[in-house]
């Protein structure tokens, strides 16, 4: 019986001294595999919905769309149209087209797992056809022989300058939060620079379907959205940055 009792004890002895020959990890491994998910994501600009609800003279719709390449890059794009009829003192004019921008988004809000929010900077490539009519117009007639009561004389016919085209850079500064479910919420900034534009030369281009307003001795225009989408999770990937804090914590626990 005490031979049996020396022999397990040998036995005993000989594991322990065994297991304590490989270090002990102190930082238990995280076994579950993070992964984020990346799709596309669709959706209308409303501010350009209420204010052709509000305003008689403007109509514009507007898709907005984006596609996640990496962690913190996102595709983006809107294709839209718009019309926009103005009143100026001497004259009356409408503008209509349409109009593509295409450019990136760099994400530089740090979510949580599982959150898939946006605080983005990013840049676009514009590009606009479209047409104006001359509604009418006025201009003054210093010569009052003919016309004693009044200084302006002009024209009511309409006349229709077609053809015309835009090309502009975007700086685009914005945000989209998720509300419910896949459904988001977003607005944006957009500082344009015009770079080429082909207008006639009885009549300059003065208003440019998505890029706004021109003025006369400025190529710069300033521009907003706010838009409602839904994202459409495609597949996913493992987070990078849990990748490098696994790898990190697997070197300490070989230390």
């Amino acid at each position: 019986m005490s031979r049996f009792i020396t022999n397990l004890l040998f036995i005993f002895i000989t594991c322990m001294a065994f297991c304590q020959s490989k270090p002990i990890d102190l930082n238990p491994k995280d076994t579950v595999i993070y992964k984020q998910s990346y799709g596309i994501s669709l959706g209308i600009d409303l501010s350009r919905i209420v204010t052709g609800a509000l305003d008689d003279n403007y109509k514009g719709f507007e898709i907005v769309a984006d596609y996640r390449l990496t962690q913190n890059l996102y595709l983006a794009a809107e294709l839209g149209t718009e019309e926009k009829t103005r009143q100026e003192d001497l004259y009356n004019f409408t503008t209509s087209g349409s109009y593509l921008k295409v450019g990136v988004n760099k994400n530089n809000y740090a979510n949580w797992y599982g959150e898939h929010n946006l605080i983005y900077m990013g840049g676009r490539l514009a590009f606009s056809t479209f047409d104006n009519t001359l509604n009418n117009y006025q201009y003054f007639d210093t010569n009052r022989y003919w016309n004693e009561d009044n200084f302006a004389s002009g024209s009511d016919i309409a006349e229709n300058f077609s053809g015309l085209s835009a090309t502009w850079l975007e700086g685009v500064f914005g945000t989209k939060v998720k509300v419910f479910s896949n459904f988001y919420v977003g607005a944006s900034i957009r500082l344009g620079l015009i770079i080429s534009q082909k207008e006639n030369e009885r009549f300059p281009n003065l208003w440019i379907p998505g890029f706004n307003k021109v003025t006369w001795d400025s190529n710069f225009g300033v521009g907003y959205n706010y838009s409602i989408s839904y994202f459409l999770p495609l597949y996913k990937k493992k987070n990078k940055a849990k990748e490098k804090i696994e790898k990190l914590d697997s070197n300490q626990g070989e230390l």
